[in-house]
């Protein structure tokens, strides 16, 4: 869940809020490739070190570590919000090097002009229908296609018997 950039004022310090500040759009969208990368390397060094105080904290409030720095007594849930602040401006910064690694290069007027000429030439082509039966010279009959009676020996002894044919020939 993305927070307001208010709130992520409130909870980073001046120098952790300009990296993040970067890191939204429009801004995120002026930077160019380096900027990126070496905005991204800063967003997981501070997401890391802030992962890192927040786990000390919790060891320390269950008493498997000793308290370190200023406020050990301090929760750490203002950290892990913290830590969540750096990941999504992170995620913001890795989307935007996927799209610039997938945008196709910009084509020049030239090759757009060329293509689209090669499609209109390509869509003027006259295609013949393939030869087969027309009905140009009336209707042909068609032979039939079955493969034979498909009825049972016993039903059509009984139908020949019926119209008075024997089976046998003599």
């Amino acid at each position: 869940m993305s927070l307001p950039i208010a709130t992520e004022r409130r909870l980073l310090t001046s120098q952790e809020f300009e990296v993040v500040a970067r890191s939204h759009y429009p801004a995120l969208c002026g930077l160019e490739r380096p900027a990126l990368v070496e905005l991204a390397r800063l967003l997981r060094d501070y997401r890391g070190k802030a992962r890192d105080v927040a786990r000390e904290r919790r060891r320390a409030l269950r008493g498997k570590a000793d308290p370190r720095g200023i406020h050990p007594e301090v929760a750490p849930e203002g950290l892990t919000v913290k830590k969540q602040v750096f990941a999504s401006a992170l995620k913001r910064v890795n989307k935007r090097l996927v799209r610039e690694d997938a945008a196709p290069e910009p084509e020049t007027k030239g090759e757009n002009a060329r293509r689209a000429l090669a499609m209109k030439r390509a869509a003027r082509v006259h295609r013949h229908p393939a030869s087969r039966r027309t009905a140009r010279h009336g209707m042909q009959p068609l032979e039939s296609q079955a493969v034979g009676d498909h009825r049972p020996a016993a039903h059509r002894q009984r139908v020949a018997a019926r119209a008075g044919f024997s089976g046998e020939e003599g």
